[in-house]
Order: structure tokens, then sequence, then C-alpha cells
């Protein structure tokens, strides 16, 4: 079955937004609508439609007139197994003490490593990324100085794989939430895989807006792997949810995007601990003074 995406970009949110849902309203109807904030600092959202048939250029059109976006994009994807190319593409990543593997490289793990399992399938939070990667490390290193966090979240948590990290090194028991019910769904059943059962609590949470967060609350250890806007958002809340002496590890953020980042954790008192860049990403760990 062929698939066609329909791409585009605009300014704000908000309309972003408003375009994804009259996208849902199209005939022939698309599969799947995502819209995105772009990594590059323009300020810009993509918006993007999945359609199994092609989709009609001139309600495209008209939708690219009414909210003021580029012309869309219109291209038809090869058909691809992509869980077998996945499985081809990706390699087992070494983060410090880390290793993050597919269970197709189950026989791959290094006596002495931890292992973590991600099905390749879920390419979200494999390792792979410079943003986790980055977390990764900055786990390793924070626990190499002696750091022993007893209250860690990892809030925007994917796959899971930051949360099942903390909770392989450390014997305290470890939350983690996402917005998105689906990966929910993949953080739980990566828990599962790796035997984690009741030592990972996976949640669906709009940041720290959960009874079981606001109940476990101070933390001393915080991963938020997102985007460098829903960061500066969530800084008034990581300076109420971190306590005095705790860490805040930060990624999903460009390198030229850092500085605006540490900015309004500074404001809420976070001290910068150590930075690391890995390409064109960079990751923060931070100290709440």
């Amino acid at each position: 079955m062929p698939t066609f995406t329909a791409l585009t970009t605009l300014p704000e949110e908000d309309n972003a937004n408003a375009m994804a849902q009259a996208m849902e309203a199209m005939m022939p109807a698309p599969t799947g609508v995502g819209v995105f904030e772009m990594e590059d600092g323009s300020g810009l959202w993509e918006v993007g439609g999945y359609f199994t048939e092609a989709p009609d250029a001139s309600e495209l059109a008209l939708l690219a007139q009414a909210f003021g976006s580029k012309p869309f994009a219109v291209s038809e994807l090869p058909e691809t197994d992509w869980v077998a190319k996945v499985r081809r593409d990706l390699h087992p990543v070494e983060a410090g003490r880390f290793f993050v593997y597919g269970s197709h490289d189950a026989d791959k793990l290094p006596e002495g490593r931890v292992g973590l399992l991600i099905e390749a399938a879920m390419a979200f939070g494999t390792g792979h990324h410079g943003t986790t990667l980055g977390c990764l490390r900055a786990l390793d290193r924070l626990d190499l100085e002696g750091v022993r966090p007893v209250n860690t979240v990892d809030i925007g948590c994917g796959t899971a794989v930051l949360a099942m990290g903390a909770a392989a090194i450390w014997p305290h028991p470890v939350l983690a939430s996402d917005i998105d019910e689906v990966a929910v769904d993949v953080a739980n059943a990566n828990v599962t895989a790796n035997n984690m059962a009741g030592r990972v609590t996976c949640l669906e949470a709009v940041g720290f807006d959960h009874p079981t967060l606001s109940a476990a609350a101070p933390f001393d250890l915080v991963f938020a792997n997102i985007l460098k806007g829903p960061l500066i958002d969530l800084a008034p809340d990581m300076g109420r949810h971190v306590m005095p002496g705790g860490f805040a590890i930060l990624s999903g953020l460009l390198t030229t995007q850092a500085e605006s980042v540490l900015a309004a954790y500074t404001a809420q008192r976070f001290g910068l601990h150590h930075r690391e860049d890995i390409g064109e990403w960079a990751t923060l760990t931070l100290r709440r003074d």
C-alpha cells in the first residue's frame, strides 16, 4: 500500500495546531497528522499528514493560504519494511557504562556493562540520537562523581531508557512520565522487557501535573529530554519540584539554544554543573542552589 506525505511549515504553535485539525477533515482523510517544532531555531512549526491515497492538491493549497504556511511538499514514500530496516541500520550504542541494544543484538552485550534493551521498532530513545546519548553519559558521570539520588523522575520519557538507566545503577524506584499515551505504552513494554516492573513506574502526564508526581516531590534528579520551548516552559515547575542540591539533566536542544535554556533555569536558581555537546545537540546537567 503506498504512503503519501504532505508537509509544510508555519509560525506559531496555535496556528500549526489549528491547521493540523483542519487537515483531519480532508478527503481523502489522512491516516495521521503531526505537529512538530522545528529544531533549527527558526521558530517555525512543521505540520505533516500521512495518506494512503494522493492528497487533493487544491485542498492543500487552500489550507496553506488560509493558515499562511509555505506550500505543501507532497511525496510518495517507497514501500519499506521499516522494522527490518531499523534493525539493520541501528547498532548497539555505548554510553559510559550503558549498552543500549535491540533484542536482535542481545548476544553482543559485553560482560560488566549495564544493558538496556530497547526494541529497534521503537527508534526514538534508543541512544543513537545525540540527546539520549548525552543524557546517558550525564547519568553515568553523576554516578562516577558519587551522586546517589533516591528520588528520580524522567519527564517526557519516550522509551523510558533514561529512567531504566537510573533504576539499573541505583536501588531506589524511578518514576517516568510522558504526555503521549502511546509513548507510555512503549515505555511500559520496555520496562517489562528489562525486568524492571515495580522498579520503574510510567505515567501519562503533562510535565509534573500528576498526583503521583506531586506526592513524590521534591526530586533530587530530574531528566527532561524534550525540546527548547517545553524546557523553558517547564523551568518554574522544575524550580518547585527539584530539591536544593538536586540535579536536572536537560536535552532535546540544539547547541545554539543551550544559552537561552540555561538562562531560564538560572532564574530558578539552577547553576551549570556540566555541559556536553554531541554534534549539534547539547546536554545540560544543572544543580539547584
